[in-house]
């Protein structure tokens, strides 16, 4: 499954697009410097009841931002994306 996916069925998961999600976090602090991933998933567990994959995803976004590695991009393989770049904006308003 690839970022993008993840962040696809998050969205279906918690009705939340990853933007919004990202935004949540940031204001729980969970984008600082020092936060853990563990930290970020276990809130995700518990308030939206994310797994490790889903959650992993969002870790991401969440201290990374939107930009992947551009090993995943194109590569054919099982976690292969389209963009170097996720969208975040939700899969209604996601360009063809």
């Amino acid at each position: 499954m690839s970022f993008q996916a993840y962040l696809d069925a998050v969205e279906d998961k918690t009705g939340l697009t990853p933007r919004q999600l990202v935004d949540i976090a940031n204001e729980h602090g969970y984008a600082a410097d020092g936060v853990k991933a563990g930290e970020i998933l276990e809130w995700l567990k518990a308030d939206y009841g994310l797994g490790r994959g889903h959650g992993m995803a969002l870790v991401h976004v969440i201290k990374k931002g939107p930009k992947i590695d551009a090993k995943h991009v194109g590569s054919g393989g099982s976690h292969s994306d389209e963009s170097g770049t996720l969208w975040l904006d939700g899969k209604a308003t996601k360009p063809a």
